[in-house]
C-alpha cells in the first residue's frame, strides 16, 4: 500500500473535524481509522487508499453521532454566543442539504483538505476537466443557495 502516512493523516483529521466539531474525538477517530486500515484483512490493493480511508472515517464518523449523548449537547446550549454560531451553521448546513452526499464530500476533500485535483481523480475515476466542472456547478449551487438565505 503506497500511502504516505503523515500527509494523509491531517487530512484524515480535518475530514474528521469537520464532521464531529471536537478536537479530542477527532483525534480518536482519525487515529482508529488508520489502525483499521492497516489491519484490515478486506483491502485489496486497488490503487485508491485514499477512497478507503475516508470510507472508514466517514463510518466511523457516523457510529459517533449515533452514540453522542444527550448531556454534551446540554453544555454545548449553555455556551455564550451559541445563538449566533447556532444560525451561522444552520443556514450553511441547509445550503449544504441541497447537496448530494458526494457533492458535500467533493467539498470537503477538495477545499477543506485541499486534496489535489489530481487524486480527486483518482478518487473518483474522473478526468480533470469533469472534476473542475463538478465543483464549479456545486460552488455555484452553494453560493445561490446562501445568498438566498439572506
Amino acid at each position: 500500500m503506497g500511502i504516505n502516512i503523515e500527509e494523509q493523516y491531517d487530512k484524515i483529521y480535518r475530514y474528521c473535524y469537520f464532521r464531529v466539531e471536537n478536537q479530542h474525538l477527532a483525534e480518536d477517530i482519525t487515529q482508529e481509522t488508520f489502525l483499521r486500515f492497516f489491519e484490515s484483512s478486506t483491502y485489496k490493493d486497488t490503487g485508491r487508499p485514499l477512497a478507503y480511508l475516508y470510507t472508514i472515517a466517514r463510518n466511523l464518523c457516523i457510529e459517533e453521532f449515533r452514540k453522542a449523548p444527550v448531556e454534551e449537547l446540554k453544555e454545548e446550549l449553555a455556551q455564550e454566543g451559541f445563538e449566533e454560531k447556532f444560525i451561522r451553521q444552520q443556514a450553511l448546513k441547509q445550503a449544504m442539504a441541497e447537496l448530494s452526499k458526494e457533492e458535500e464530500e467533493l467539498l470537503l476533500l477538495r477545499y477543506v483538505n485541499q486534496v489535489s485535483f489530481a487524486d480527486l481523480c483518482k478518487l473518483y475515476g474522473r478526468s480533470r476537466f469533469a472534476l473542475h466542472r463538478e465543483l464549479s456547478k456545486i460552488t455555484d449551487k452553494l453560493e445561490r443557495r446562501i445568498s438566498d438565505e439572506r
